[in-house]
């Protein structure tokens, strides 16, 4: 290797050092004038006056990531109310949170448009609720919207309809509604805990009637499609953080850490990056098998990482094309290539668990408790 690639772990680590110091800049750049310290924008291109909705995503994206690499600790505990009582504002009352201007009319994710509610809601409230753990401010939050999947039949009868044909689509709505369930769990009755033990059960159980053997994902037309293969993984990567936050087996790791080493290691999106990482840092936790090869595609990996760095200290999704909130196909929109709080946040917890898997002892970083994207499972 040459160039950038061929730097020794000391120069990797200043580097990354580096990286994360002119990461914290550019985020706490995005703060928004007028609002609670840590209401920031997702990028500078946000014109918050029309988009004023884009706060949430650009605050949650944007605390998750400062908390990871230590960035929080500027705020002080009114501030952290403060901060905590604006997130708020964005939760309806059966607890899930919305985006100020998302009209329904305006969403896209299935032709059922109770399905893309139902999908936006999830990932809107699984990462508003990250952003109150990040500050500390989470307590006992508000999830009577997950009431109805306690009950078995309508559980069995919404994963009936996952389509496996979009897994990327489908591991996020899985592990946003699990992450819900093992929070409700924390504080729940001795009743309702043992509904929501029932409930797991039920989506291991579908797990393993559909899992692919010859990968380890879910998914249709994995063997005979690339770009399904890989979409196939990226889902599959959030289902795996159910069998690691419940320490149970995850059967076909191997194939699944095969599959990764097949990539090859270098850029194609924030999702995409992040999602290889997490598979491979948690199959070197979880497996003895191909550690050392694991390692290699990690460490070949970080350069590529941290060379992608833009000169304002954010990161980009991608170079080109155009970005869009997820699901809000007519609505906010802005260049790829731009900083962002949610590619931020993405490559910096790529970078994390690269480097905590390569040096377990050189960092403390704060890795996000609550499954799904950032999740680390705790050693």
């Amino acid at each position: 290797m040459n160039g950038v690639t061929d730097l020794q772990d000391k120069d990797l680590q200043k580097a990354i050092e580096a990286t994360l110091d002119r990461a914290k800049t550019w985020l706490w750049s995005m703060q928004e004038a007028g609002k609670p310290k840590g209401v920031l924008k997702i990028s500078a291109a946000q014109d918050s006056a029309i988009w004023p909705g884009m706060l949430l995503p650009g605050s949650y994206n944007g605390l998750q990531a400062l908390q990871l690499i230590g960035g929080l600790d500027r705020l002080t505990a009114s501030e952290r109310d403060s901060l905590a009582n604006w997130l708020l504002q964005s939760r309806q009352t059966d607890g899930t949170f919305r985006i100020e201007g998302m009209k329904p009319e305006d969403t896209f994710k299935k032709p059922d448009p109770a399905e893309t509610k139902t999908y936006i809601d999830f990932h809107v409230s699984n990462y508003s609720l990250g952003a109150l753990e990040a500050i500390g401010r989470l307590d006992a939050p508000v999830l009577d919207f997950i009431t109805p999947y306690l009950r078995r039949e309508f559980l069995e009868a919404w994963l009936c309809r996952r389509d496996l044909r979009d897994p990327w689509l489908e591991g996020n709505n899985i592990v946003n509604l699990a992450s819900f369930l093992l929070l409700k769990a924390q504080t729940a009755t001795p009743d309702t805990r043992k509904q929501i033990a029932d409930a797991m059960a039920i989506l291991f159980d579908w797990h393993d009637r559909y899992q692919e053997p010859s990968t380890g994902f879910w998914g249709l037309g994995q063997a005979h499609d690339a770009t399904m293969a890989l979409h196939a993984m990226a889902g599959s990567m959030h289902n795996f953080h159910l069998y690691y936050e419940c320490n149970l087996p995850l059967p076909y790791q191997d194939r699944a850490i095969d599959y990764a080493l097949s990539q090859p290691p270098q850029i194609v999106s924030a999702c995409i990056d992040v999602d290889l990482v997490d598979l491979l840092v948690h199959g070197h936790d979880c497996l003895d098998y191909r550690r050392s090869d694991s390692a290699q595609w990690l460490r070949a990996l970080l350069p590529h990482l941290l060379a992608f760095q833009n000169p304002d200290g954010g990161f980009c999704d991608e170079r080109t094309g155009i970005r869009r909130q997820d699901g809000w196909v007519n609505g906010y929109q802005e260049p790829q290539g731009l900083s962002n709080t949610f590619a931020t946040w993405f490559r910096l917890i790529a970078i994390a668990m690269i480097a905590d898997c390569l040096w377990p002892q050189w960092h403390a970083w704060n890795f996000r408790r609550m499954i799904g994207i950032g999740y680390r499972k705790a050693r």
